[in-house]
């Protein structure tokens, strides 16, 4: 991740917000500006605008709106990610409405970290990004659900189960089963019968053994590896 420190230190996370809509894109900024240790480093009107901001400025952080002109927020996404891989690619926040788009599953398979619903509050949009900063994935269980709903209306594919699913321990699959199913680290903790620190090292080294950057890139291979079924 590219940060930049303060006079005091304090590291500052890069931010770059696209969206086709100015007064959404002007109130993200305003928000975000106003906190410290976040940076608004540009703000684009759509996806092609978002692909040459995010090589210019390297931010840590790209809000993505999906439905914008010119270029979609899917191929920017690809396109941002889909470079080289170098300690200045920034993470993906997908910006949804509250119904799931169609193109957010493939967002998620692009490589994006999670989403954010465009009405959430202030703190939510915070707390959003500086969770993604962080290198986890923003995937709250109901969002999962939702995205499990919309796999299951999808033409069915049986690819074989990938081998690295092979380097995981019985304890691991099912955690990562718990996963798919929409389970919160508490929530896996309390149906497992085990201490949350636990669930937390053993969701550590399913994404390490899996190759994986986040968890939502982890309940991606978990549906489309035939580890996990919807609605069974």
């Amino acid at each position: 991740m590219r940060t930049d420190r303060t006079a005091a230190g304090d590291v500052t996370t890069r931010c770059l917000i696209a969206d086709d809509q100015a007064m959404v894109r002007e109130g993200f900024a305003a928000v975000l500006s106003a906190q410290p240790g976040l940076l608004v480093v540009g703000q684009a009107a759509d996806g092609a605008e978002a692909v040459r901001q995010a090589r210019q400025l390297q931010p840590d952080v790209v809000l993505m709106d999906v439905r914008m002109p010119v270029m979609d927020g899917l191929e920017a996404t690809r396109q941002i990610l889909g470079a080289p891989a170098s300690p200045a690619r920034p993470r993906v926040l997908v910006l949804t409405t509250f119904d799931l788009d169609e193109y957010v599953y493939e967002a998620l398979r692009a490589g994006a970290s999670g989403f954010l619903l465009k009405d959430a509050t202030a703190a939510e949009l915070v707390h959003a990004v500086h969770v993604i900063a962080a290198g986890d994935a923003l995937l709250a269980p109901s969002v999962t659900r939702r995205l499990i709903a919309d796999f299951a209306r999808r033409p069915r594919q049986a690819p074989p189960q990938p081998n690295t699913l092979g380097a995981l321990t019985a304890r691991e699959t099912e955690v990562l089963r718990l996963i798919a199913r929409g389970l919160s680290n508490t929530e896996i903790s309390d149906a497992l019968v085990i201490a949350e620190q636990t669930t937390k090292t053993h969701v550590g080294r399913i994404l390490a053994k899996l190759g994986v950057r986040d968890r939502a890139q982890a309940v991606v291979l978990a549906y489309e590896s035939g580890l996990v079924t919807p609605g069974i």
